[in-house]
């Protein structure tokens, strides 16, 4: 009660509805219902037919070889990283480096190799090469840019 009147009581809309706000199903959408839609709305022209699955846009992967020290970009040619100076022919850099493993190698080799992140003569060596998602995005040449990017 308000001010010694029912409200909603003498509504009959309000009268059969669980939740008595107004607005909650309000008869005004049903209006709605009869206009045709604009024709910027996404579902005012034809549909197209789609014949099979749809094509997932899914970036594409690239293998790559990262120096075990810091992370950066290396190409196999290389004999050391050039940002921190770590040897790339070395255990650390390994496809078969596993510190589980006997004498830290899956391979079967007759003594341990130490220490393992300096260039060695292994002959069980291999580059490990990892696979990478290619997000496609290029970093900004200035800082202006990439702020104006921001508001594109």
């Amino acid at each position: 009660m308000y001010d010694g009147v029912r409200v909603g009581a003498h509504d009959p809309k309000m009268s059969d509805r669980k939740y008595r706000q107004r607005g909650y199903q309000d008869d005004d959408r049903g209006e709605r219902k009869g206009k045709a839609p604009s024709s910027g709305s996404p579902g005012s022209g034809p549909r197209e037919e789609r014949i099979g699955p749809r094509t997932p846009n899914m970036p594409g992967f690239r293998e790559v070889v990262r120096c075990g020290r810091c992370g950066n970009l290396v190409s196999a040619d290389d004999p050391r990283c050039k940002r921190c100076g770590a040897d790339l022919h070395s255990c650390a850099q390994c496809l078969y480096f596993d510190t589980s493993a006997r004498f830290e190698c899956t391979e079967p080799i007759p003594a341990r190799i130490a220490p393992k992140d300096t260039h060695n003569e292994c002959s069980f060596f291999g580059l490990r090469v990892t696979v990478e998602r290619e997000t496609g995005s290029t970093a900004p040449t200035s800082a202006r840019k990439a702020f104006d990017d921001l508001f594109k």
